[in-house]
């Protein structure tokens, strides 16, 4: 297992500036559930990665026109369920700004619970995971209560996630308020329960700090972003209003010329500022990997997907996101 010890005795550290010990091992992160072999946000994905060993199951939230926080990656789900062959919905389809981005689908916030309650899920991905595909139709859109109950009643945690909370703050269906009281029904509502409340937005997670004591995660991903993780003093701005980062993985163990390269200073300068460091999302097909990780033939083959994991937790994270959580739990032993 890995320890403190032999943490601190690898030389990959050297490059990542100093790091605070850690009492416990990284946790690991069921992203969208186990949704590298189920389809995303059902049932079947969460009670997979469950099984895997995972110590958080991750919902992202958006909500229904009668107000529900329900579990979707996006609040469009013509790519997730069967909503495009549902005559009954064939006008629902519309194109929307959002975040900027002209997007056209089907949203949920055009449907209520019960309409939602009556699609079924299927693979985003269907020809990179094609055993994924095969469990398409088999399950319904979970409210986040639902997730949530599960999670409780299997002794894991939850890591939710605000998707838009901006825009779904402009059509009068605020996140925040939705989830802060979520959190308190399920008695949630402290920063010692297994909650991190994650998001893209800087205004969202300080508006949620003001409803809820959950932990907070901001997430970063490579590119233009609202904060700096370019500088220590960039990360200790973002200790000031939430207690994780959530960074894309090449943020912490960069690639140079098709290979993992040693790890940046980021993981050092977020501990120095009491944060911890959650970065995202590690998946197994080659088409999501380094050139040198690469296995086989085709996007859709597995790749070394282990030596990833293993270079970040070398670096010191606190925890990964995986799309295949028993490959995350099986490298971090």
């Amino acid at each position: 297992m890995i320890t403190r010890r032999t943490l601190a005795a690898l030389p990959v550290l050297a490059a990542a500036g100093p790091t605070l010990a850690r009492s416990k091992l990284p946790i690991v992160i069921a992203h969208r559930g186990a949704s590298g072999e189920r389809p995303e946000h059902t049932r079947l994905a969460y009670e997979l990665a469950i099984a895997e060993g995972a110590d958080f199951i991750e919902p992202d939230l958006v909500v229904t026109k009668d107000g529900h926080l329900v579990v979707r990656h996006e609040n469009e789900i013509g790519g997730t369920t069967d909503v495009a062959n549902r005559p009954e919905f064939a006008a629902r389809k519309t194109t929307k700004t959002i975040d900027g981005e002209s997007v056209t689908g089907w949203f949920t916030e055009d449907f209520t619970l019960a309409e939602l309650k009556t699609l079924r899920a299927r693979e985003r991905l269907p020809q990179l995971r094609p055993g994924s595909a095969k469990f398409d139709g088999h399950a319904e859109i979970p409210t986040f209560e639902e997730v949530v109950k599960l999670a409780k009643a299997k002794g894991v945690g939850i890591y939710p996630e605000m998707k838009h909370p901006t825009y779904f703050a402009g059509l009068g269906l605020p996140l925040e308020p939705r989830l802060a009281g979520a959190l308190k029904a399920a008695g949630l509502d402290s920063a010692t329960a297994k909650v991190f409340v994650q998001c893209f937005e800087v205004e969202p997670l300080r508006t949620f700090g003001r409803l809820s004591k959950a932990r907070r995660v901001m997430l970063v991903s490579q590119g233009a972003a609202p904060v700096d993780v370019a500088s220590e003093a960039g990360i200790k701005a973002i200790a000031g209003f939430a207690e994780g980062l959530g960074p894309e993985w090449p943020l912490v163990v960069p690639v140079k010329d098709g290979a993992l390269a040693a790890p940046t200073p980021l993981v050092g300068w977020a501990h120095a500022a009491g944060l911890q460091v959650h970065p995202w999302t590690v998946r197994a097909e080659n088409a999501f990997l380094p050139k040198t990780l690469q296995r086989g033939a085709g996007p859709a083959a597995h790749g070394d997907a282990t030596a990833l994991l293993k270079a970040l937790y070398a670096a010191g994270v606190d925890g990964v996101f995986s799309d295949f959580p028993e490959l995350a739990v099986k490298a971090r032993a």
